[in-house]
């Protein structure tokens, strides 16, 4: 079949990418990994370049993806049950590992059950639609994650609202026209702001759900998509939930992608509400789960998160996003007040941010800019993500070269 039509009308739709500035272009290619030396940490080689980068784009905030401990766990698990699970969980790819890691998530998580998913984006997926109706009002946080307003839509609620980022009293309100018309309201939020480094105050919607609940003939739920906290995030890894001191919310989504270094998403909740997602969501029912071996490294990296020596690695992350942060200050650039290891550094200008990331990048640092539509008009930012496996030498090396760019 001809296709020059609508290859005319996608270039041109690209052509407007890279007009804007919105085009992502080539991915980088990570071609090797070069161990720590002296009083520095990891360096990554990328395709077409022979310099070694010091990577601050990456989502592995413990650095486990590289610990050995966890790669030799993977390799033996792969020996003993093959490298994928052969079918999806209900018929026959369901592994003791995909159930001793279930049980383990939910015991960390201080929760009734868990359940998993092949990443965390299909975790959200899954789980909003099933629990929402015609008779349901969810209302999101603005700043939600790309995955949170595409479960929304495929759901098409009885009522969508939106409330300013971090607005409470816009919350409240929306709750109460809610209560006129909705039987169920879901409150759902990041638990920590992907693009921001922010969080949500899990304590104070709680409370604020607590006092409408009595409206709903079917309660008001908040569910938290803490990806970017599970692991990382507080003095346990426990995430937004620790840092708030919220205690737990209604569901809970998490990654094993990010902090504990694997691959694959979770939720946990209520078995109730385990077992209801179990029959109803095509996101589980119809999609392979992860591999055994992944679970089993998975678990191993939850059970280090949730020792001594994973509470050391926690304390040592907080100290560079710390030393990190405060360089920034120190330089008289802008970023977000947060505690999490995502820090942005606000450049509020497209071209000034795809430059700069060049600079980083000639100067041998990786990092993100992060351009309209994925942030504001005027919140142009270079995403930077600090790692356990970063050193003071590291931060060090980082905030030099941005004084020379901005000096």
């Amino acid at each position: 079949m001809p296709t020059e039509r609508l290859t005319a009308r996608l270039r041109d739709q690209l052509e407007d990418l890279v007009q804007s500035g919105r085009l992502k272009g080539a991915e980088a290619i990570t071609t090797a990994v070069r161990s720590p030396t002296g009083d520095k940490g990891p360096r990554f080689l990328i395709d077409g370049s022979e310099m070694p980068f010091l990577r601050m784009n990456s989502n592995c905030y413990l650095g486990l993806s590289l610990d050995a401990r966890l790669i030799t766990t993977e390799e033996e698990a792969v020996g003993r049950y093959g490298t994928g699970p052969g079918a999806v969980r209900f018929i026959s790819g369901t592994w003791a590992p995909h159930v001793a890691l279930e049980k383990r998530l939910a015991r960390f998580h201080r929760r009734e059950a868990a359940m998993l998913f092949s990443s965390a984006y299909a975790t959200v997926m899954g789980v909003l639609p099933p629990l929402i109706t015609d008779k349901t009002a969810v209302i999101s946080d603005e700043l939600n994650h790309s995955c949170i307003i595409n479960a929304i839509a495929l759901a098409r609620p009885g009522k969508k609202l939106i409330y300013g980022h971090l607005d409470l009293s816009e919350l409240g309100r929306h709750l109460a026209a809610a209560a006129e018309t909705c039987d169920r309201a879901i409150i759902v939020t990041d638990g920590v702001f992907s693009m921001r480094g922010d969080h949500a105050p899990l304590d104070e919607i709680k409370s604020l759900a607590a006092s409408f609940d009595p409206q709903f003939a079917e309660n008001v739920l908040v569910v938290a998509d803490d990806s970017h906290g599970v692991g990382g995030f507080g003095k346990t890894g426990r995430g937004t939930e620790e840092v708030a001191a919220s205690g737990a919310a209604d569901i809970l989504v998490g990654t094993l992608g990010k902090a504990f270094g694997v691959n694959g998403g979770y939720v946990v909740a209520s078995d109730t509400i385990i077992r209801y997602l179990r029959e109803t969501s095509p996101f589980y029912i119809y999609s392979n789960p992860i591999t055994p071996g992944e679970a089993v490294a998975a678990l191993a990296a939850v059970d280090f998160v949730d020792s001594a020596e994973g509470h050391a690695r926690l304390k040592h992350l907080r100290a560079m996003t710390s030393r990190f942060r405060e360089g920034l200050e120190r330089l008289g650039l802008e970023t977000v007040a947060g505690e999490h290891p995502v820090v942005p550094l606000l450049v509020r200008d497209t071209q000034r941010t795809a430059g700069l990331v060049a600079y980083l990048r000639e100067n041998g640092i990786l990092a993100t800019g992060l351009n309209y539509p994925v942030v504001p008009k005027g919140e142009e930012e270079i995403r930077f993500q600090i790692s356990a496996d970063h050193t003071a030498a590291d931060i060090d090396e980082a905030l030099s070269v941005l004084e020379r760019f901005s000096g």
